[in-house]
């Protein structure tokens, strides 16, 4: 499937503003920007790429367990989830004669305030897996990448 066959609608485009690294990124409602540090050349103007793939998992799972504990009318008063991102070496390739194999891994802690009991707050970490982002990220995605037609771009979104 192409960006154009997209069914949910939207398409995000990316645009470099010739400013260091920082990137407008578009999706024909939002503007947001993407940046990354002054130690590796960027302006520090916004987040990462990385950070901004936690940042969409974190906001899933929340809107996920939301949506669940709403309809469920459990006393769930507020989500909070930390993540971290790093790239570990497998231990079981440690010792290849390959080039070592890393897995990039991602650390998240939902911390729930409300008056759930323990079978809730378990339900709730059962639910926090089915989020569609962590299901894709589990997954894997197929991506496909190909040249558009040469334009003449203009200077911002």
């Amino acid at each position: 499937m192409s960006v154009d066959q997209n069914p949910e609608g939207g398409v995000i485009v990316v645009i470099e503003t010739c400013n260091g690294l920082q990137q407008y990124l578009l999706d024909g409602r939002h503007r947001l920007v993407a940046d990354e540090p002054d130690s590796v050349g960027g302006n520090d103007a916004g987040p990462d790429p990385y950070g901004l793939l936690l940042m969409a998992l974190g906001a899933c799972t929340s809107i996920t367990l939301r949506l669940y504990a709403r309809r469920k009318s459990w006393p769930l008063k507020k989500i909070r989830v930390h993540l971290r991102h790093a790239r570990v070496h497998a231990e079981d390739c440690r010792d290849c004669d390959e080039k070592p194999v890393r897995l990039d891994c991602i650390d998240r802690v939902i911390q729930l305030d409300g008056a759930l009991n323990a079978e809730q707050l378990a339900q709730l970490l059962v639910i926090a897996e089915h989020c569609p982002v962590h299901r894709s990220l589990a997954a894997g995605f197929d991506v496909t990448t190909r040249l558009g037609p040469v334009s003449a771009l203009d200077d911002g979104p």
